[in-house]
């Protein structure tokens, strides 16, 4: 903080008082509006949907691409989790069953992705050949039973009469089809349940498929379930829990001697290709992918399964399969939401390809006459693909086999088959939760090197949860709607114009006529800026002391704030996309929320304050009410120098806590880091108050500024002195030195 002059707090009795009688009316006169007219503000449009557009347009050089690949990737670890990730625990692996055929074997296989939690499925080994061999994981898609899928006889003669598949044993279940030739080629082959399909029933295909309705039982701030805001402040989904278990499933791969670590593939349509482009993103061990009638630039993904918080924001499924680059990718596209692909996302992709000289590592194979699929035709292009990168030297044409059914590729037995119980969904995500907590807390509270880690840490998931990327000063402006010039003070009311997010956001500046003392505060309120004032419509009288004793005070409106609300009524609920199904991930995987927006209304405003050509010393933030000191503990995280002190009364409040997923307070990992404490301890060594915390909760904020040697900085909840006198008091004491 800047030096600055004492200012003398004679006659603050005399001007207090003068400012809360001359301004009673105040409060009408801030409106920058007309009345019934909300600002004009791009966020209040309707929230994009996994329904959307979503083009990739690749940049202009590969160490451009570096960086934001680089960005995309922890995106996805973020948004799925996986950051960091989570430890590995012992896999117990088990072989439960086996069948050998003349040229392939089909184990019954089972382990533990977390404790407690298996992974189901087959694994098909080449019989006759030399190993080792190139591992290949199969997840699958939305087919009826997944595994144990078996196409109908009506289905079964559009497949053959089509064209699309030539063997009736291939045509009834196409998933084992792949599986055993793969394994004929000279694959080691793990095919895997998804989560409620087949052998996986402890999570429920109707909860991991086709959750619809939240459940008031599951959202409780100990031992919640799945797609509850406790879980969304964590960032636990049942997308992200199938992604690790596919990684977990590589790590069985690699732990089979019969396997060549270094030649892992993944392949898998619809659903399982989802999975396919996820698992080749973010594990560098995958060397060959095959995502098959998924990726385009239109729909995402319907499923529950298919969706998370933070995932796609900025982003979409096409720059997913980007970031495999330069490694040997192979697609499908069909008469689906991928038929336009081969003209709209692919040239974008094949572009990226050869940015990195690789335009012949990437290939589609458009076969738009044929429905939803991994038919014949879009199988023998990825075993031609694996043939070819994995120098298998074997034929690609599938030949008859004998297909096996769920009694034969089962796991369990009637005996020891598990079923869907809420109380192992919530021991599930309480391992979790507990899982993160012992990574996480030990750097929050270790010593520098540990905090220094943490740091990093955050940082990097804040640049993903947050997203705030500070407009240039140009990019600000505010338009000056109405001056009223007080006894002592000076009233300005006008619109911060945000070029860079088209925000607009009404504000109200109070500047103290002849004594400022080149300090500012920006004071956040639950009310927005009438926040102010008192109900009788004069300053409060905290505002008031601030101003009378030279400091000048801003205020404003944040998204559904104030002048954001037409009807004046509490804003309680926030927008949703119109799919009906209750889970926030629908909304909140293409779109920030609302609290987060908020946060970026108050990092815009300190920008702009910084920016001013008045060049104030010092810009305060306080936030008496708990709700805004949370949103300003993640301000104060998420650019540490937006501000130069803080008052902040958190009462304890806590992200973790926020009961509804469409409460304007929810933000998705808001819980994950630390919660408000993390966040206030990324605000060190920065000059601060907190308010309403305990001991214990305190302690992470305490240990973070005696690591630095500055816990003069840092004011704990116990003292007895106001805030605005606190303020004043630093105030003067730093003019003094």
């Amino acid at each position: 903080m800047r030096r600055t002059r004492v200012f003398s707090m004679a006659g603050t009795s005399f001007v207090l008082a003068f400012v809360l009688f001359s301004i009673a009316n105040a409060q009408d006169a801030v409106r920058v509006l007309p009345p019934g007219q909300i600002p004009d503000d791009a966020r209040l449009a309707p929230p994009k949907d996994l329904e959307g557009y979503f083009p990739f347009s690749p940049p202009a050089s590969a160490a451009q691409w570096n960086v934001r690949a680089e960005e995309v990737r922890t995106q996805l670890k973020v948004a799925l989790g996986l950051w960091p990730m989570p430890p590995k625990t012992p896999l117990n692996y088990e072989v439960v069953g086996r069948r050998e055929f003349e040229d392939y074997a089909v184990s019954n296989v089972r382990f533990e992705s977390v404790p407690g939690l298996f992974v189901t499925g087959n694994l098909y080994e080449p019989l006759g050949k030399e190993g080792p061999f190139p591992g290949v994981l199969c997840p699958h898609g939305h087919w009826a039973n997944g595994r144990y899928y078996v196409a109908d006889a009506k289905a079964l003669k559009e497949q053959l009469e089509s064209g699309a598949e030539t063997d009736p044993v291939a045509a009834e279940n196409p998933i084992q089809a792949r599986s055993v030739h793969l394994a004929r080629m000279g694959c080691v082959v793990f095919q895997v349940d998804m989560l409620g399909y087949a052998d996986s029933q402890q999570l429920s295909f109707d909860l991991v498929h086709k959750f619809g309705k939240q459940r008031p039982e599951m959202n409780t701030n100990e031992r919640w379930g799945f797609f509850s805001p406790q879980a969304e402040s964590h960032l636990q989904s049942v997308m992200g829990l199938q992604i690790w278990n596919c990684i977990r499933s590589l790590d069985v791969l690699e732990s089979l001697s019969s396997v060549d670590k270094s030649r892992l593939a993944i392949t898998g349509a619809s659903g399982g290709a989802t999975q396919t482009m996820l698992v080749a993103a973010i594990d560098p061990r995958v060397a060959v992918s095959f995502p098959a009638v998924m990726v385009s630039t239109a729909m995402q993904g319907g499923c529950t399964c298919e969706n998370c918080s933070l995932l796609r924001v900025g982003t979409g499924n096409v720059e997913f399969a980007a970031l495999f680059a330069p490694k040997p990718q192979g697609l499908t596209s069909a008469d689906d939401w991928t038929v336009e692909f081969e003209t709209k996302g692919f040239p974008d992709l094949k572009k990226l390809y050869g940015l990195l000289d690789a335009e012949d590592q990437v290939q589609l194979t458009a076969r738009t006459e044929f429905k939803h699929n991994y038919n014949a035709i879009a199988r023998k292009a990825m075993y031609e693909l694996f043939n070819k990168q994995f120098d298998l030297n074997a034929s690609t044409e599938e030949r008859p086999f004998q297909r096996l059914g769920i009694e034969e590729l089962s796991v369990w037995t009637d005996e020891n088959r598990p079923s869907y119980e809420p109380e192992f969904e919530r021991d599930l995500l309480g391992t979790l939760t507990k899982q993160s907590e012992e990574q996480i807390q030990p750097l929050l509270s270790g010593d520098a090197a540990a905090f220094g880690k943490y740091r990093q840490m955050v940082n990097a998931a804040l640049e993903v949860i947050v997203g705030w990327h500070q407009p240039a000063a140009d990019q600000l402006d505010f338009d000056v709607k109405n001056k009223q010039q007080q006894e002592d003070f000076l009233m300005i009311a006008g619109l911060l114009h945000n070029e860079k997010n088209k925000s607009q956001l009404p504000a109200l500046f109070l500047y103290p006529n002849e004594n400022w003392n080149g300090h500012t505060v920006l004071w956040l309120s639950k009310d927005g800026k009438s926040g102010v004032f008192d109900e009788g419509g004069r300053l409060k009288s905290e505002v008031a002391k601030l101003v009378s004793s030279g400091i000048s005070v801003a205020s404003i409106d944040m998204i559904y704030q104030g002048e954001f609300l037409p009807d004046g009524q509490p804003f309680q609920e926030t927008p949703r996309v119109e799919n009906k199904r209750e889970a926030a991930a629908y909304t909140l995987g293409y779109n920030r929320s609302i609290a987060v927006e908020r946060v970026h209304d108050i990092l815009a405003m300190a920008a702009f304050m910084r920016g001013h050509d008045r060049q104030p010393k010092s810009i305060g933030l306080v936030a008496l009410d708990p709700n805004m000191a949370a949103l300003g503990s993640v301000a104060l995280a998420t650019q540490s120098d937006a501000f130069d002190f803080g008052v902040l009364k958190t009462d304890g409040f806590r992200f973790g806590h926020v009961d509804s997923i469409r409460s304007p307070d929810l933000i998705p990992g808001g819980a994950k880091y630390g919660d408000v404490p993390g966040f206030l301890a990324m605000a060190s060594p920065m000059l601060l108050r907190v308010m309403g915390e305990d001991k214990a909760s305190e302690k992470p904020v305490r240990l973070a500024y005696e690591r630095e040697g500055k816990q003069a900085m840092l004011t704990d909840t116990d003292s007895d002195v106001s805030p605005v006198d606190w303020i004043m008091n630093q105030l003067s004491a730093v003019a003094t030195q």
